[in-house]
């Protein structure tokens, strides 16, 4: 009977203290206690805020390090039990050599991937939403396409003008090779005049990034998870 009513007591301790820990969490966040996701073989990526390259943004900015994603990425190439990814995008894009850096993993894995722009793929975020191997956006999405900027000393030699150039050179290739938007397309819009303030480029909202043929389709979470569960099963079905 001793243990019996021990067990009992320990038993109530631990339902008092859940229900002290979940009255806190209602309190405090504003939010109760939900059971933990099933496994799953699905991995989700996100990229938000700016993404840090070599430099160290102000600790009030939202970033991607891209040291934090490489290795992840390496992770998940690795992984038996990960067979897709799923890539979040709301970014106003960042350091260009380290977004490049990322979006080159991301479509040189082995695993299908399916990218989803929500809020914003600005910048060098473009060439992140259109890395994986389907792309959607949401239609309140807005995609700005803009020519490399920097900011900084920068020496007046036919040097710099030559770098900038190669740069940018890297950034189109990169769009086009992995989008249905032509090399001849991509640089008008980069280019244009009038649409910005104190600036070139161009600003797509949601269906206008697909009928450039920069996404693939206007859509959300739903319509991301089943197209990369789609593909899933396809390389499954290529495999045998």
């Amino acid at each position: 009977m001793i243990v019996i009513e021990n067990k009992k007591n320990i038993s109530d301790q631990e339902d008092i203290q859940s229900k002290g820990k979940a009255g806190e969490n209602i309190k405090d966040y504003g939010t109760i206690n939900v059971p933990g996701p099933p496994p799953s073989n699905i991995h989700c990526l996100t990229i938000i805020g700016q993404i840090e390259g070599h430099m160290v943004l102000p600790p009030q900015n939202k970033t991607t390090k891209y040291e934090h994603l490489i290795p992840q990425l390496v992770a998940i190439e690795e992984s038996k039990d990960i067979e897709g990814i799923i890539l979040i995008l709301n970014t106003v894009g960042g350091d260009v050599e380290a977004g490049l850096a990322i979006a080159e993993m991301i479509s040189t894995m082995s695993k299908p991937s399916v990218s989803l722009v929500l809020g914003g793929g600005h910048s060098i975020g473009v060439p992140l939403s259109v890395c994986a191997d389907y792309s959607f956006i949401a239609s309140t999405a807005t995609m700005t396409i803009h020519p490399i900027r920097m900011t900084g000393v920068i020496i007046g030699v036919p040097q710099t003008y030559e770098y900038f150039n190669k740069m940018q050179e890297r950034v189109v290739n990169f769009v086009t090779r992995h989008c249905k938007i032509s090399k001849e397309k991509f640089n008008e819009l980069m280019l244009r005049t009038g649409e910005l303030a104190n600036d070139v480029g161009t600003v797509l909202v949601g269906e206008e990034a697909v009928e450039h043929g920069l996404i693939d389709e206007v859509g959300g979470l739903y319509d991301a998870i089943k197209k990369l569960r789609e593909l899933i099963s396809i390389g499954k079905e290529e495999g045998k």
